[in-house]
């Protein structure tokens, strides 16, 4: 081999990934030059020279390096980690250095392109079909079958790429892939199921030698977010061969026939098939990091003399060692990172080689789509996969990342995913939750007939108005709600909802449920109410759930017929120490209860004056319409009573809440606590209620959607859309606490 001091290498990319191989060209002797089109670019500080020039930009590339190279050969051009295969042969071929033929390189980057190649040279790939309108999309559906992927034809990264499951989810898909294509060109092919190998391969003269196999490990679907590898693969010797031949054939299809090839290989039920062949060395730190670190052989140098036309030695594939090397991402919760500790003494643990970090504080972290959205990664080296397994466990305990995940979500979003999650025969989600366009009655979502005592519950309070008042000092709205002996930051609390199976089609689990309201509600400042529901044993899941947050929520229960059912549910919550527990009055006839052969009749005052004897604990009387019974509920002893006409659940033909609070809260008259549910969508509406008697207020069909579509900080966001127009409420009417709201402080429109 001859001196390579006098010669000049070419890099295409200056980034995190293509650092190695630019280091491995200065320990070889070599003069290098960088491309890459961020000034920034780490690379830029190991190269001799750069470029600035984007390495997707192939005429501009061309143009440079031929200016370049007028007054200084260039040797050899490579890349590594970055799909920049047909800038390197545009450059190669425009410079008559050794490399493949453009037309080749154009085929192992276009996925459209590729599949046709190597459905042309019988190379086992999906079915597929090229995609450039959603109609182009439907149409494919006559000869693919669910499930498929949508993807980019032109982009890497897994960026725009999604799993389509059914003909409704294709739309959005199409939409989520079109984002992603810098031509708009897609690709729609069926889904493999199996698992999947990273193949680094090297080829000359006719002679094809897979220099490293690992296992990837791809999760997160829709989207196919790599998690981490695993060099070398645990995969049977078989299939190893199997997949072997598979990538020499795909390459040899694909005209890579001088330099690197990159396979991301899919082992299936009906055998081994190409996911993609890049014809470059593998990015996700596998080429530059963990190969290396697992067997001593740098692909690097062999990459670079491939690219100068000189040829490797046979010793430079021989492995000095033999290790287990992983890469394992790091992933930030979603939100705005508001503190990052612990990288430092995450690097000094044995056996970690490296940490790359790309997040700051301050940064705001989606929930990853690609794999060029993770937080991080960490590279192990040691001589078992349990060991690795062990090193990165310690390495996440080791590092705390703190996010505030209000910043990060939306209510588009948030409506997406329910409305996924219930599907069309439960709930549509729509802009307005006001039971004019219902997916369902009950069982569901909806309301009970034709959902008029659902709608009136809206409509009333759409009847009033807030009046301002200008001219006046500030304020500053104070929303702190005195409630059963303890203050909470606002008057707003999730209403107790039941049902995850019989009401919303399993979009959550019960638990789940439970668990999210309770914990948005506490981390908002607020509490939340759970309810018993029909199935006898629920009222266990809940007090599972109250057990996480030390009690600190409402569980309100059935009026069974069996008051030794409602005396067990009572001293058992009790024993727990939850805040408060309560009745719902008006479930005697409720559907679900019927249907379960759940006997609830109605109450007497003596019997819900037993009833009340039960508990120690402060004791709620849920489901009250007419001042006889705010009456009598005082008279059993209930420290709280709620105006609620079950949100339309219970008859089609009751006024709306806010229709029968005033009168109720003015025969009350403080003797007790009264709270409303029933219509609140806003928090204009919480102050309706309130200038209309209530103390505070208990919002349903809302929280769930949020809590389905967004998990805690979804219920978190919509606390603080609420709240935030309570405010602005007060401030406009200048009223300083809820004390001060006012009826007066309404128009009646009507």
């Amino acid at each position: 081999m001859k001196s390579l001091e006098s010669k000049t290498i070419l890099i295409i990319g200056a980034g995190l990934l293509q650092c190695p191989i630019i280091q491995t060209a200065k320990e070889m002797g070599l003069h290098v030059v960088a491309a890459d089109m961020n000034p920034n670019a780490p690379g830029f500080n190991i190269a001799d020279e750069k470029i600035l020039m984007s390495t997707k930009d192939i005429e501009g590339m061309v143009r440079e390096t031929k200016y370049y190279a007028e007054h200084n050969p260039i040797h050899g051009v490579v890349t590594a980690g970055t799909d920049a295969s047909m800038t390197v042969a545009a450059v190669a071929n425009a410079l008559e250095l050794p490399g493949i033929r453009f037309h080749d390189a154009e085929a192992a980057t276009n996925k459209i392109k590729m599949r046709k190649r190597l459905k042309a040279h019988n190379v086992p790939i999906p079915n597929f079909h090229e995609v450039w309108t959603i109609q182009d999309a439907r149409d494919a559906l006559e000869f693919l079958n669910f499930p498929l992927v949508m993807k980019p034809a032109d982009n890497m990264g897994a960026r725009g790429v999604i799993k389509v499951n059914n003909r409704d989810e294709l739309q959005m898909a199409f939409k989520h892939a079109k984002k992603y294509s810098p031509t708009g060109e897609l690709i729609l092919e069926e889904y493999m199921s199996g698992p999947e190998l990273s193949i680094d391969a090297i080829t000359y003269d006719g002679k094809f030698f897979m220099t490293g196999i690992a296992d990837r490990i791809i999760e997160r679907e829709p989207y196919f977010i790599e998690v981490g590898h695993t060099m070398p693969s645990n995969q049977t010797k078989e299939i190893l061969e199997e997949a072997t031949q598979v990538m020499i054939a795909g390459m040899k299809a694909l005209g890579i026939t001088l330099g690197a090839g990159k396979g991301d290989i899919k082992v299936t039920s009906s055998g081994v098939k190409v996911g993609e062949i890049a014809a470059r060395l593998s990015g996700g730190f596998m080429s530059a990091y963990t190969f290396p670190l697992s067997t001593g052989i740098n692909l690097n140098k062999i990459a670079i003399l491939l690219a100068l036309g000189e040829r490797p030695r046979e010793e430079d594939f021989q492995p000095k060692f033999k290790k287990v090397s992983i890469e394992r991402a790091i992933f930030a919760k979603p939100g705005k990172i508001l503190s990052i500790e612990g990288i430092e003494d995450a690097k000094k643990i044995p056996n970690v080689n490296e940490i790359f970090f790309h997040n700051k504080v301050g940064d705001e972290i989606h929930e990853p789509t690609n794999n060029i959205e993770k937080s991080g990664h960490v590279i192990i080296t040691c001589d078992t996969l349990e060991e690795a397994e062990k090193t990165f466990l310690q390495v996440q305990n080791t590092i705390k990342i703190i996010t505030d995940d209000l910043y990060t979500i939306n209510e588009k979003q948030i409506a997406q995913n329910a409305r996924l999650k219930f599907g069309k025969e439960i709930c549509w989600v729509c802009k307005v939750c006001d039971g004019t366009d219902c997916a369902s009655g009950v069982p569901g979502m909806g309301g009970v007939g034709r959902m008029e005592t659902f709608q009136d519950n809206i409509r009333a309070l759409r009847e009033y108005s807030i009046l301002p008042s200008y001219i006046r000092e500030n304020i500053e709205p104070n929303t702190e709600f005195s409630f059963l002996g303890k203050t909470f930051a606002h008057p707003l609390m999730a209403a107790p909802m039941t049902g995850a199976t019989t009401n919303m089609n399993d979009a959550i689990t019960e638990y789940e449920y439970a668990l999210t309201v309770l914990k948005a509600s506490l981390q908002s400042g607020t509490i939340a109410w759970l309810g018993d529901g029909a199935t006898p044993n629920k009222y266990l899941t809940m007090l599972d759930a109250l057990k996480q947050v030390n009690g600190m929520g409402i569980l309100i229960c059935k009026p069974r017929a069996d008051e030794g059912l409602i005396r067990e549910r009572f001293l058992e919550a009790e024993a727990q120490g939850i805040f408060a527990l309560g009745m719902d009055i008006d479930a005697f006839q409720f559907k679900t209860l019927v249907q379960k052969n759940q006997q609830a009749p109605s109450r007497t005052l003596n019997d819900l004056s037993r009833i009340r004897s039960f508990t120690k604990l402060p004791f709620i009387i849920k489901g009250v319409m007419t001042v006889q019974d705010a009456e009598l509920a005082i008279d059993s002893g209930a420290n709280c009573i709620v105006v609620s006409n079950h949100g339309g659940r219970i008859l089609d033909d009751m006024p709306a809440t806010a229709r029968v609070l005033p009168q109720i809260a003015e025969r009350v008259n403080n003797r007790t606590v009264v709270l409303a549910d029933g219509g609140i969508r806003s928090g204009m509406d919480i102050f309706k209620m309130i200038a209309l008697g209530a103390k505070g207020v208990l919002v349903g069909r809302p929280i769930a959607i949020y809590a389905v579509g967004g998990g805690i900080s979804g219920v978190r966001y919509l606390y603080n859309q609420y709240i935030t127009e309570l405010k602005n409420s007060m401030s406009i009417t200048g009223v300083s606490n809820l004390e001060s709201i006012k009826k007066e402080m309404l128009y009646k429109k009507v």
